[in-house]
């Protein structure tokens, strides 16, 4: 028997803002390190890697604040619309590097605020699906407003998650706890059901499909 996750907006809210800091944490640790290098040594080798590492570094952190900006930020007003072409742009500075692509076959349009928000969520639950890394394929299905999306993931070790499934559709993970990590699918869920739109997940070979249509 499943359970319906039971969680308040605040601890909702502090699990997001746990999620965010995590991807981030990182690459702003990497800056901190390089500049401790700066300070400490004198071989031009050595600066000259340390200011390599600040800059990849800041950069890398600027990509995932764009993303999480528009992810799980306001991004705007209520009802506000956003450019597909941005979230594109967010998307590729935080998804791609030198184990994943991205392939992005949507329109360019201006498109609900919710549905872009989910769109980039989605593809962050992709990225789950090939822990190796690999390549994400989405596209746009159906048209206007109404259409849905396709994403595909294809990667040595591709897998669907445990709880995935269930943590989209609401479902409490054995234990009935939530962390930052599970936080992101709950919310890829809530985003959904707020926009009309459900699931269907499959995993065939090295390759794992999200179909997104509408409930």
């Amino acid at each position: 028997m499943t359970t319906a996750i039971d969680l308040d907006k605040l601890d909702l809210a502090a699990l997001l803002c746990s999620r965010v800091c995590h991807d981030v944490i990182s690459p702003v640790g990497a800056i901190v390190n390089g500049l401790e290098v700066l300070d400490d040594e004198d071989d031009p080798a050595m600066k000259a890697f340390a200011l390599d590492l600040i800059a990849k570094s800041a950069k890398q952190a600027s990509a995932r604040l764009q993303f999480a900006r528009l992810a799980f930020g306001a991004a705007g007003s209520a009802g506000a619309q956003i450019d597909t072409g941005d979230a594109e742009k967010v998307a590729r500075g935080f998804i791609e590097d030198d184990r994943t692509s991205l392939e992005w076959q949507v329109p360019r349009v201006l498109a609900p605020k919710n549905k872009v928000k989910l769109l980039l969520n989605l593809l962050i639950v992709a990225t789950s699906t090939i822990p190796r890394g690999g390549r994400i394929a989405v596209e746009a299905t159906g048209e206007g407003e109404e259409g849905g999306f396709r994403l595909r993931t294809e990667g040595s070790h591709s897998r669907i998650p445990p709880h995935l499934v269930g943590l989209l559709a609401g479902e409490a993970p054995e234990g009935g706890a939530l962390d930052a990590h599970a936080i992101q699918p709950h919310y890829t869920g809530l985003l959904g059901r707020a926009t009309g739109y459900g699931f269907n997940l499959a995993h065939e070979g090295e390759a794992v499909t999200i179909l997104v249509e509408r409930a």
